[in-house]
């Protein structure tokens, strides 16, 4: 069991690390159409996962509460938006628009995306980190095949981002070596944010329900404003929609049908 959870919280720093290998091979940014599909597929998946791998979980654990059994659910997913939101609003986001870019050196941008990546890769490491402790923990609401399912959504998620951090240190002047080497740390909190959320799990078992909720908002922060608008962009929006669809269905089919 200890392998299976070690290699799922990894599977999300792989994309990234995958990503940011990609300045060894191309010399211009990801295609416009192959971005689009996978955010599309990314997003799709993180949806599905946050209902029924999330937010109905946390609902069930609640069951004992009645007709309140909601309120967990209700309460941490807005914290886990709030707190996405809080983030953004401290740190500078990733994506500059023309005014801002006109203000700020090529180096700051950078340094820009690196910081909000490595930020948001947090929430996303700590929701595999809670579905893994909770499956090990024998609860029958979360199934390993949801956890892993989201692991990989997140990490189809992470592997552009891994190459817009790497791409663009390389076009300032770094090696390829050590652009890709800052692409894969970015991504390195990802699994200590989830090794440590499961060694706390223990401690935090009666208010999990509000740490799956917390996760979810978490996850559809990430889905509304990063990956819908990227899937969104240019002549192939259409392939990045059909991809959230497959995504959405996918993740919804294993969850539901191996669960």
């Amino acid at each position: 069991m200890n392998w299976i959870i070690a290699k799922g919280v990894l599977i999300p720093f792989l994309g990234t690390s995958l990503g940011a290998a990609l300045v060894f091979f191309m010399k211009k940014e990801l295609d416009t159409k192959l971005q689009n599909m996978l955010s599309g597929f990314a997003a799709g998946v993180m949806v599905a996962a946050s209902v029924w791998s999330l937010l109905i979980p946390s609902m069930e654990m609640a069951s004992d509460k009645g007709r309140l059994a909601f309120i967990p659910a209700a309460v941490g997913f807005c914290v886990g938006m709030l707190f996405l939101l809080a983030l953004d609003k401290l740190v500078p986001h990733m994506h500059l628009d023309e005014s801002e870019e006109g203000l700020k050196t090529n180096l700051q941008k950078t340094t820009m995306m690196v910081l909000a990546v490595t930020l948001h890769n947090i929430p996303e490491g700590m929701a595999v980190g809670i579905l893994y402790a909770g499956w090990a923990s024998g609860s029958a609401q979360i199934t390993e095949a949801g956890a892993l399912t989201l692991a990989l959504g997140i990490a189809i998620q992470n592997f552009p981002e891994g190459a817009i951090i790497s791409m663009p240190l390389h076009s300032k002047g770094l090696s390829k070596g050590k652009a890709c080497w800052y692409g894969i740390l970015s991504g390195i909190v990802e699994p200590v944010a989830g090794f440590l959320t499961i060694l706390l799990a223990s401690q935090i078992g009666a208010i999990l329900p509000y740490f799956l909720s917390f996760a979810a908002g978490a996850m559809i922060f990430v889905v509304v404003e990063e990956l819908v608008p990227e899937m969104s962009e240019g002549k192939h929006s259409n392939l990045g929609t059909i991809m959230f669809m497959l995504g959405f269905v996918l993740m919804m089919i294993l969850d539901v049908a191996l669960g």
